[in-house]
């Protein structure tokens, strides 16, 4: 039997390799591990044994170009993997796209648009079967092309800017309207805004609804109590202690996402300021701050189940031939209180 070429220091065993192993052709190889029942007995358990000696993983995405199939997997680009509400979202996707057989690949832009860019460049180059993404920001040009290409793209928490695609959202403006108009129904009229940065359609869609129930109220909009821009905890607790060091400062406040809400709550326990707490977003021991606090609740994991249904409909319709309407879908939300 000839000795297998030497395919390279931590280079993964080719077909060839397995095919010198057992010492058949490539050809009958190939057959082997396609499973064609017209390879003797003998000959199919001897590839299968080099195989096996070589740790040889046939290139299933090649295989599936060449058969005309798409590779089988979903590509799933998010923002911030820290943020708890993505890892929910994610497990929505892949709960849903595992049933048809697809695996989940997850990528994270760090809201860096350059980055999301080339993430997205990256999977239609890997030809992936869908894209499932939540934009950095307006600039959804890369997303447009993707979709030009012919992969089938579903937005997620945000709506597409310049160019037709399914989306899921959240009523993020009505969440943030009740929220912010429960806790001036309990008699707070200076109330603070921690929120996304302004880039982000989820943040500003949470301040136009504060905006709203202030206005509902007949209270004006003060700009000193508005802080924008935090995504993490740090930055957030940050901004609310700045808020809470003011002359007059809120005697509550509303923050547009959970990464801002348990900034603040630390900025709160911090300083001992007896300041009512609103936020959207539940998250997990929410329950156990021993504290006052509403928030706006959804279901997160339903977000991504609807994400990705939608793709796999599109997914559907491109192998048929056909395309349906464009779909966008609002989550409704609720109010949940805490520690009263």
């Amino acid at each position: 039997m000839p000795a297998p070429r030497d395919s390279g220091a931590g280079q993964p065993p080719t077909l060839r390799d397995v095919a010198e192993r057992a010492g058949v052709s490539a050809m009958t190889a190939s057959r082997v591990l396609r499973d064609d029942p017209r390879v003797l007995p003998a000959t199919r358990d001897r590839v299968r044994a080099a195989a096996a000696a070589l740790g040889y993983r046939p290139n299933e995405v090649a295989r599936s170009l060449r058969l005309g199939r798409g590779t089988g997997l979903v590509g799933l680009v998010v923002t911030n993997l820290a943020n708890p509400f993505y890892s929910r979202l994610a497990l929505g996707v892949d709960s849903v796209v595992a049933a048809d057989g697809l695996k989940t690949v997850i990528g994270n832009t760090g809201q860096d648009l350059d980055g999301e860019r080339d993430l997205v460049a990256d999977l239609v180059a890997r030809r992936v079967d869908g894209i499932i993404a939540v934009p950095a920001g307006s600039d959804q040009r890369h997303l447009a092309a993707a979709a030009a290409e012919g992969v089938p793209v579903v937005l997620a928490s945000r709506p597409p800017e310049g160019f037709d695609a399914d989306c899921v959202l959240v009523d993020d403006f009505g969440g943030a309207r009740a929220a912010t108009a429960r806790l001036l129904a309990r008699g707070h009229h200076r109330v603070g805004f921690l929120g996304s940065p302004p880039a982000v359609y989820t943040g500003t869609e949470r301040l136009r609804g504060y905006h709203a129930a202030l206005a509902d109220a007949g209270l004006p909009t003060r700009a000193g109590l508005v802080r924008q821009g935090q995504t993490e905890p740090a930055e957030a607790e940050r901004a609310a202690a700045e808020l809470l060091a003011l002359p007059e400062p809120p005697t509550a406040l509303f923050c547009s996402n959970n990464r801002n809400t348990i900034g603040a709550f630390r900025a709160l326990r911090a300083t001992g300021a007896d300041t009512a707490l609103a936020g959207f977003d539940d998250f997990e021991l929410a329950d156990a701050l021993g504290l006052p606090l509403t928030l706006v609740t959804y279901d997160s994991d339903e977000l991504g189940c609807a994400a990705g249904r939608l793709l796999m409909e599109r997914i559907r319709e491109r192998k048929g031939g056909g395309a349906g309407a464009y779909r966008r879908l609002v989550l409704p939300t609720g109010l949940v209180e805490y520690g009263r």
